[in-house]
């Protein structure tokens, strides 16, 4: 019986098999492989046993795993037991000198190493269609909000150019941090290497060539959970952005603005009773979602403060926390990526907009101009003083302006319309965004 929505409802199939039971021991039995064989290399173990642990791993099922883990209460054992009855002759060298956190904290490095390999794929696809929105939206022009008031206008290629830069630091902060994240180590019971004697870093080294992993510097029985504690701040930070830039698409979608909306499939249904509804329910699961990796934060820095060499209390959060947050960070990146690609403008409500205040939201290119003029003070109270009037008696900002005697001295009706143009004033916004997205196809090219 399914009960977390994330076994029906969240995820791709690829994330979830590297976070499932049966993607999880096979990391684990790998890096029991790579254990022996390190300790065969370095003549710690006899060849023989190293040949034999790699070959029984390939009969190991994790039904027969969790039959010995019900039956002696102990996760790490239950693999290496069945590891060793598959063996068939006496081989006392599976697990040999290793701690349980050996295995556990080198397996979450595998899996992390293969998260990231995910996430960043898909976050070029969302940066790439940010950057493909941006550039085929460059002059688009349309109404800035501050405060929730219209402001002077931009465009929407700087609002998805924006977004496309800020995806881009995430990629960065991915490619950055896995040289702290994607760490594996052989320190045993307290970090000493006592099991493996004079040879326990050149063992760690070993298994970790093979695993393609760094090797922790020095370590406790764990691997310290700062570098974990990254991981999850990480993806709670790109979840935050995916947050914002879906709450502004939910935004525009509320039918007072109503300028841009999510595709909506021809038998698609928006309400169970008011069958008019096209509701933003993808961005909605983005923001909603969001919250759920955030939480993640606070456990995550918990976890690294331990008791001596290490107790147990990270453990049980860490079989949440790690899947969970990886799985639908994973999941929203997906859902952002198929939003955007199916974004639809409504070209008559942007325009609506920008005309709502009647010139009002122009306040600022009036006010520069005269400013050369009178002086920026003065002008300034000019304009707000004409701005106030026009608010209180409903006329149009010009016609305002032009009783104003010593703004009608300086400006003709046609200047002053030029002026409160909304195309007129977007300043090096186009060329803001070309600079981004040539940056950004450049970066591409380069990876």
């Amino acid at each position: 019986m399914s009960v977390h929505p994330i076994e029906f409802r969240y995820g791709s199939s690829e994330m979830k098999q590297i976070w499932s039971e049966d993607g999880k021991l096979r990391y684990l039995l790998e890096v029991e492989v790579a254990l022996a064989k390190a300790e065969a290399d370095c003549g710690y173990i006899p060849r023989k046993a190293a040949d034999e642990i790699e070959m029984a791993v390939s009969k190991v099922t994790s039904e027969r795993v969790a039959e010995i883990e019900a039956e002696i209460h102990h996760d790490i054992m239950a693999v290496v037991k069945a590891i060793s009855e598959q063996i068939g002759t006496e081989n006392d060298y599976v697990h040999y000198g290793a701690t349980s956190n050996d295995i556990i904290d080198t397996t979450l490095a595998l899996q992390f190493r293969e998260s990231f390999s995910i996430l960043v794929l898909k976050l070029k696809r969302l940066r790439n269609v940010l950057v493909d929105l941006a550039s085929e939206n460059k002059a688009r022009v349309c109404a800035a909000r501050t405060h929730g008031q219209i402001a002077v206008p931009t465009t929407y290629g700087m609002r998805f150019a924006v977004w496309a830069m800020e995806i881009d630091r995430h990629l960065h902060r991915l490619y950055e941090s896995r040289k702290r994240i994607e760490v594996g180590q052989m320190t045993g019971a307290v970090g000493t290497q006592a099991a493996f004697g004079k040879q326990g870093m050149e063992i760690q080294a070993r298994t970790l060539e093979l695993l393609g992993l760094a090797s922790v510097e020095v370590a406790t029985q764990i691997i310290q959970r700062d570098r974990h504690a990254e991981y999850i701040m990480l993806l709670a930070n790109i979840a935050t952005s995916l947050e914002k830039i879906f709450t502004e698409i939910r935004t525009l979608q509320r039918s007072e603005i109503a300028e841009i909306s999510e595709g909506f499939g021809k038998k698609q249904v928006g309400s169970s009773t008011m069958p008019h509804k096209r509701n933003p329910i993808k961005s909605e699961q983005i923001c909603g979602l969001a919250r759920i990796i955030r939480s993640f934060v606070l456990p995550a820095l918990e976890n690294n403060t331990l008791w001596d060499e290490r107790d147990l209390t990270n453990s049980s959060s860490e079989r949440i926390t790690f899947p969970e947050t990886t799985i639908l960070s994973d999941h929203i990146i997906t859902l952002s990526i198929d939003v955007l690609t199916n974004l639809e403008f409504n070209e008559e409500r942007i325009k609506q907009n920008l005309s709502l205040m009647r010139g009002l939201n122009m306040s600022e290119a009036v006010m520069i101009q005269l400013t050369r003029k009178i002086g920026r003070q003065r002008a300034h109270e000019i304009i707000r003083t004409a701005a106030m009037d026009a608010y209180a008696c409903g006329d149009s900002f010009s016609d305002t302006l032009l009783k104003e005697p010593l703004i009608a001295e300086h400006f003709s009706k046609d200047q002053i319309e030029f002026m409160i143009s909304p195309e007129n004033y977007i300043g090096t916004a186009v060329e803001q965004v070309e600079r981004v997205v040539a940056l950004l196809r450049q970066n591409e090219c380069l990876e």
